[in-house]
């Protein structure tokens, strides 16, 4: 897959995964298991450029005895989601016509 395609979609995921209640790495990793298969180093990387970009905010709670990092998705995250949605129409017509001739050869 195109990278530059996946990783906007990998960021889409992740708002998505916190956008009803804050969250942290593992539970993130967690909640995306069941859809895409995504490595910690990869999430953290995801993370940090949400954060650069405004989309989502990082607050440090005690959890057990130690420090865990909770992500909030902000205003500008939920509207990338949004957008996203808005988005994803074209996307599907790009993926017919791409497919349209495995279609009309079978």
């Amino acid at each position: 897959m195109d990278i530059q395609l996946k990783r906007g979609l990998l960021d889409v995921c992740v708002l998505a995964s916190i956008k009803s209640k804050d969250s942290y790495g593992y539970q993130i990793i967690k909640d995306l298991k069941p859809y895409i298969e995504l490595s910690e180093s990869t999430l953290y990387t995801i993370l940090k450029r949400l954060e650069t970009a405004n989309m989502l905010t990082v607050r440090t709670a005690e959890h057990d005895g130690r420090l865990r990092k909770y992500y909030h998705i902000t205003g500008a995250g939920l509207k990338r989601l949004e957008d996203f949605k808005g988005e994803w129409g074209e996307i599907m017509s790009i993926y017919r016509f791409v497919i349209r001739e495995e279609d009309e050869n079978e």
